[in-house]
């Protein structure tokens, strides 16, 4: 491989990049061991006419078979690259990012910039020697113990070239992961057939009242992993019963922070949604054994949430014209997690759109996001898609769009026991005492007598109220029928004297 540099009279010269540098797929990849160069395609690929196809020696590239079964989820770790073979990486890909990293920060010791680059120093041990002949990079001093007690910083022609490399993009994070090992570790990690135990569910929503017959419709939509729609009365939980499932579990996944495709980077951690476990490693001046792949990060299994705000330019590839790196979208962020999409029906976008948009993902477990440049890249689709609306179903779309997603449940309004409970259960958790018998006389009251319908969300809202009230007013915390019928009031709207 040849390219041009300029070297400090401003001159060009031609720069040859020894082969060893240079990236050799060898069957000692961690993520290919087993398999072939070109593996057989993981996913079923629609029909032309339906979507874009890319390059069948991308799709090769990117895609590797099917996990056995019982390898799903169960001691699921990135594997250490030890070499820049294993890293999926072109050379070049690995040389920019140090010339980015010596660039942003200045001065840098070796093994920092092998932790910054997520990378062991041995495999870019070579890259550095090189560049130091090409008197791009220069040693300022040494602490010792060979290069990586080195401290690096660019010369005046490694700066040149930088700015020539922020042309094409400023990303300067740990180097990215190929796409196809991100499939490989996203499927490995999919849920195993029946995780989820009934004790656990009821555990999730032990400070909230559900009845069994919600638990048993909750139950298998979850363990399954499948979209799943929540539909009823507004005030009635169904938003409170999703967010609930956050605390489901506390197991663990690994992302990358970027993927690498096509010569594009896609950022996939987001500090917002994703939650990073620490450990502790033992580390130690002369040795440092990373656990897993450092170009990955251990998180909670992620728990996303759009509502109102969601368009369908949200679930592609964005942008950033500045940086020139794309962000992933929501779906993916959230593959192996949770994708909560509230107030589904009331966003920028129609539902139809939405569902249009999920058919194949939803279907096939795959998604297909577009690059600027017209290309496309694969990426998988493991987020469970859960939709939580007050409208009607025939609202959102047709029969032959509903059917596309796997689980329905009518989150109903609650009956007089249910609701007392709820009432009771407030109270307690705020340590409200009251008069005896005052919450059946309320529901008699209030509901039974004008027929208005129970929410379960009156009694907070209600109580709220009360609990404003004796603060205003300074009265002993105590809650009476007479503070409660006020409390009603100011939380409903009256008809107006015309």
């Amino acid at each position: 491989m040849v390219r041009n540099r300029q070297n400090d009279s401003g001159t060009m010269s031609a720069l040859t990049t020894p082969e060893s540098l240079l990236v050799q797929p060898v069957s000692s990849n961690p993520y290919l061991t087993g398999a072939s160069l070109q593996p057989p395609p993981l996913l079923i690929e629609p029909e032309p006419v339906q979507e874009p196809r890319i390059a069948p020696e991308l799709e090769a590239r990117q895609a590797l078979p099917e996990p056995p079964e019982q390898q799903l989820e169960s001691q699921v770790t990135p594997p250490v690259p030890e070499t820049l073979a294993d890293t999926g990486l072109q050379a070049t890909i690995v040389e920019q990012l140090i010339f980015k990293l010596l660039y942003f920060r200045g001065d840098v010791v070796g093994r920092d910039l092998s932790t910054a680059l997520g990378l062991k120093f041995s495999i870019i041990e070579d890259q550095i020697e090189f560049l130091k002949r090409q008197h791009l990079v220069q040693v300022k001093r040494s602490l010792g113990m060979g290069n990586s007690g080195a401290v690096f910083a660019l010369t005046e022609a490694g700066r040149v070239l930088t700015r020539e490399y922020l042309e094409s993009n400023q990303y300067s994070g740990p180097a990215p992961v190929p796409l196809y090992q991100y499939t490989t570790i996203v499927r490995r990690q999919r849920r195993q057939d029946g995780w989820l135990t009934h004790e656990a569910l009821v555990k999730a929503y032990s400070k909230m009242v559900v009845t069994r017959h919600i638990l048993s419709q909750i139950g298998p939509a979850v363990s399954s992993g499948n979209s799943f729609l929540i539909y009823g009365q507004p005030g009635n939980g169904k938003t409170y019963l999703a967010e609930a499932l956050d605390g489901l579990d506390d197991s663990y996944i690994y992302i990358p922070y970027a993927i690498e495709c096509q010569g594009m980077i896609v950022q996939v951690f987001d500090p917002i949604y994703h939650h990073p476990i620490q450990e502790e490693e033992v580390e130690s001046a002369l040795s440092f054994e990373p656990k897993y792949d450092k170009r990955w990060i251990k998180i909670r299994r992620p728990f996303l949430v759009t509502g109102g705000e969601l368009s369908m330019d949200m679930l592609d590839l964005n942008y950033n014209a500045v940086s020139k790196v794309y962000d992933a979208p929501y779906q993916v962020k959230a593959n192996n997690g949770i994708y909560l999409i509230d107030d589904f029906g009331r966003q920028r976008c129609t539902p139809a759109e939405v569902l249009n948009r999920w058919i194949v993902p939803m279907e096939r477990r795959v998604d297909y996001l577009s690059f600027q440049t017209g290309g496309k890249m694969t990426v998988p689709f493991e987020a469970f898609l859960i939709f939580s609306t007050n409208l009607r179903p025939e609202q959102l779309g047709d029969e032959a769009f509903l059917r596309r997603i796997q689980y329905k449940m009518l989150m109903r309004s609650p009956d007089a026991k249910e609701f007392a409970e709820i009432f009771e259960r407030f109270c307690s958790s705020r340590n409200l005492p009251k008069e005896v018998g005052l919450v059946d006389r309320f529901i008699e009251k209030r509901y039974r007598a004008t027929k208005k319908p129970l929410r379960r969300c009156h009694p907070r809202d209600v109580l709220g109220h009360v609990i404003d009230l004796i603060n205003f007013e300074k009265l002993d915390y105590f809650l009476s029928e007479d503070l409660l019928d006020r409390a009603f009031e100011s939380c409903f709207l009256e008809e107006r004297d015309e």
